[in-house]
């Protein structure tokens, strides 16, 4: 609230005489000293709007002496018609107030007030006149227009801004934050900003930063959160405090920026230049071993046909059993590390997912797994080689059944897209990947089955699969609640050129 205080008019006052070059006698109603006093500017003028007295505060703002002036040739152009209203009501009815308007002292900036106008009757004949008293606000605008500007800048903003109190409960979110993390403002304000928490930050590492922000320091690193949907996003970060003029701190602004394909394309960049790397080291050892287990393979078979003891064939059934286990490996091995030959085609992505259904959900490991398979309409075709993509699709679905381990659960199977991609998503209740393991797990020979249960290969070959593809595979996974495996490929024009 706002209060306006005023010199009192002191009717006894004997009256300080002026008289007019036309003979007209004007007088100050008030002590002159008590208006110097005021804080306001305070004019004195005549029914014809010149001055005949100014208090000092009236003559240093202006900066120069205005007696004897029109104070209407001191309003800004585009206030003189309010001008005149207000003053002709303040001669009718004796008091007008609270109108902001503007003077514009000559060579100086211009002066924003609030206009108070009384009458002043008169005494013996004497014309009446005009006590204007005006209330600089023009820094009070000036600092109104500058957090204008910062509150338009904060909620147009493209990266997302939170506010929160003291307290850090959320007390604005722009909407960036909204489009961002999914979340409306409704859902945010009032709630404390874990609501976006992923849980992979440790209570220590929070205490160390609200230590930081609540000293008054701002702080800057890299975090990671989770959006409305559960899906992981990097965020960088940079929280302000704010501090009032006592210097306590009364509440902390947080500006995110979404780095999260950032940090995918370079996971991508670093596992692509380590596949290159592994793919050149598997081409030779394929080539090393594979002609070496070839003899071996041959003189088993020779042995089996040549002897008729019963112990030495099952041992050397065992031996054969083994030796096309390492060929397998070595076809893999073979497969990442040279070019595809087989046929791309366009094919409907949709259509590849409901036939790796099909042929894993018949499955022993699937008899207790309920498979829900939710397909966006109408997606692009991409051009693919088919039977390496439904190999993919295979590949993660039975790492899902394992994951599942036999028990009752749930595989999500979806498409999407946007204007760059066609994504498949496929999600399991399983118990998930712990968060040391997520990094290795396109790692050739890596796996967490047992013995015999797998190579290790299946993801790796995978994912060069669909890197020649020209798109990506990323997994995303908490131990004890599921795993989520997102694809992508790209979008071509039908007549664009195959890879």
């Amino acid at each position: 609230m706002c209060f306006h205080f005023f010199p009192v008019i002191d009717v006894t006052q004997k009256p300080q005489n002026k008289t007019r070059s036309s003979g007209v006698s004007l007088y100050i109603p008030v002590n002159p000293e008590i208006l110097d006093a005021s804080p306001d500017l305070v004019f004195i003028i005549d029914p014809d709007d010149t001055v005949y007295y100014a208090n000092k505060v009236a003559n240093r703002k202006l900066g120069i002496n205005p007696i004897g002036r029109d104070l209407r040739s001191l309003i800004t152009t585009e206030y003189e018609p309010v001008y005149e209203k207000v003053r002709n009501i303040a001669l009718a009815n004796g008091y007008y107030g609270d109108v902001e308007m503007q003077l514009q002292p000559p060579d100086k900036d211009s002066i924003t007030g609030v206009f108070y106008f009384t009458r002043s009757s008169g005494r013996d004949g004497e014309t009446p006149s005009v006590i204007v008293f005006i209330r600089d606000i023009t820094e009070q605008r000036r600092t109104e227009l500058q957090l204008l500007r910062f509150a338009n800048a904060i909620h147009y903003a493209v990266n997302p801004i939170q506010i929160t109190d003291a307290d850090g409960k959320i007390i604005y979110v722009n909407p960036a934050y909204e489009r961002v993390f999914g979340f409306t403002k409704d859902e945010l304000i009032g709630r404390n900003p874990n609501i976006v928490s992923s849980g992979k930050h440790s209570k220590r590492f929070w205490q160390k930063v609200w230590n930081t922000i609540s000293k008054g320091t701002v702080w800057k690193g890299e975090i990671v959160n989770r959006n409305k949907k559960g899906d992981l996003m990097y965020i960088e970060l940079i929280i302000s405090p704010i501090i009032d003029p006592s210097g306590r701190v009364v509440g902390y602004l947080g500006s995110h920026r979404d780095i999260t394909e950032k940090r995918h394309l370079e996971e991508q960049l670093i596992r692509s230049q380590k596949m290159e790397n592994i793919g050149t080291l598997a081409a030779g050892i394929a080539h090393e071993v594979g002609n070496p287990l070839t003899s071996i393979s041959s003189l088993v078979q020779v042995i089996q046909r040549t002897t008729d003891d019963t112990f030495a064939k099952d041992k050397l059934e065992l031996v054969k059993n083994q030796i096309n286990r390492i060929a397998k490996i070595i076809r893999e091995l073979v497969d990442f590390s040279r070019p595809s030959h087989y046929e791309e085609k366009w094919v409907d992505l949709n259509k590849m997912i409901r036939e790796a259904v099909n042929i894993t959900r018949y499955g022993k490991k699937a008899r207790h797994i309920s498979f829900t398979v939710e397909l966006q309409d109408q997606v692009p075709p991409v051009r693919v080689v088919p039977d390496q993509l439904i190999q993919v699709f295979i590949n993660i679905i039975i790492n899902a059944l394992d994951a599942l381990e036999e028990k009752s659960g749930e595989i999500t199977l979806s498409s999407r897209t946007d204007s760059k991609y066609v994504y498949t998503v496929i999600k399991d209740t399983g118990k998930g990947i712990r968060e040391e393991d997520l990094d290795k797990i396109f790692d050739p020979f890596y796996t967490t089955k047992k013995v015999g249960e797998g190579t290790g290969l299946g993801l790796w070959v995978s994912y060069g699969i669909i890197k020649n593809f020209g798109g990506t595979i990323l997994v995303d996974s908490v131990a004890g609640r599921g795993t989520s495996v997102t694809i992508s490929l790209p979008i071509k024009q039908k007549d664009t050129e195959s890879p």
